[in-house]
């Protein structure tokens, strides 16, 4: 009886330490929050071919913008979510090809999503109509972005549509793009999504809207189709970053595109030599927080 009852005493003193480690864990996670309170994170993710970007207000709320393609948002998210947290307040897809959407599917599986922002642009590919149905199954709010919404992220931070202005059921998925500025204090970054020269040409005769950013999210990976160089200028970002895979059969990031960057002296970064960008904002200036930062190169070869 003696045997047994020290046997019970010193599992439960080995199931009290882990309970206090896990309590102790947990409060580190919060003073850890805590420390973040004022700080937007922008983080633009290791997603492959494709865009997935990862955005927390100053008060807590997360959105992601595209979700990459294949499975790979799934992998990423857990770099920058607690394991502990499974709710995001918004998701985008800026334009329906499937290296913004497909990794949405997966992710719908695991966490719960409260709205997702879409253009108004459509695609038969069959993965588009999962993604369509399995939102609907889990009761995520579809809102249609339109020019002039501004979507407040909490803590004085929010995000302004610049486009589509209209309907643009009939636009190719890259002319009907979604375009966004993050705007936090004085800080802000343009969210280009596949958006073409064409729509950049069409910003700048109508925004109504500074289009001066911090940070400049090129346009389709940094393809030629995109990063005007009259529009570059007019941003006139401190930081150009763009989302590209290794040794993408685009080529993305163009030379063109970078040769644009270069004469306008906009450093510029990509996730393919870098991984996952990562920058905060204390409302008064973004802080690029890679080490060891490297210059995006053409055709992502490595």
């Amino acid at each position: 009886m003696e045997a047994s009852s020290s046997h019970f005493k010193t599992y439960l003193r080995w199931y009290l330490l882990l309970v206090l480690i896990f309590i102790g864990f947990m409060i580190w996670s919060v003073v850890l929050d805590k420390e973040k309170i004022g700080v937007l994170k922008f983080v633009v993710l290791d997603i492959g071919q494709g865009d997935a970007i990862f955005i927390e207000s100053p008060t807590g709320v997360q959105i992601i913008v595209d979700g990459g393609p294949n499975n790979n948002l799934l992998k990423q998210i857990p770099k920058v979510i607690p394991w502990y947290d499974r709710t995001v307040d918004m998701i985008v897809v800026t334009n329906p090809d499937a290296d913004h959407y497909e990794g949405f599917i997966k992710f719908l599986d695991k966490y719960k999503v409260k709205k997702i922002l879409e253009p108004g642009t459509t695609n038969t590919y069959r993965a588009y109509g999962v993604l369509q149905e399995k939102l609907k199954i889990k009761n995520v709010e579809k809102v249609l972005a339109r020019k002039g919404q501004i979507i407040d992220i909490g803590g004085g931070a929010y995000l302004h549509v610049l486009f589509p202005d209209r309907d643009v059921l009939g636009l190719t998925p890259n002319d009907g793009s979604i375009v966004m500025k993050l705007v936090y204090g004085n800080t802000s970054v343009m969210l280009q999504g596949d958006s073409t020269a064409k729509i950049e040409q069409y910003l700048l005769s109508t925004a109504s809207t500074t289009l001066d950013a911090d940070i400049l999210k090129a346009g389709h990976h940094g393809s030629r189709t995109s990063s005007y160089v009259g529009y570059v200028k007019t941003v006139s970002p401190k930081w150009t970053v763009i989302s590209s895979g290794v040794n993408n059969s685009y080529g993305h990031p163009h030379k063109e595109v970078l040769d644009t960057m270069q004469k306008l002296e906009i450093p510029t970064f990509d996730t393919c030599n870098n991984g996952r960008l990562i920058f905060e904002s204390d409302g008064k200036n973004f802080v690029l927080k890679n080490k060891n930062i490297k210059i995006a190169t053409a055709g992502c070869k490595i």
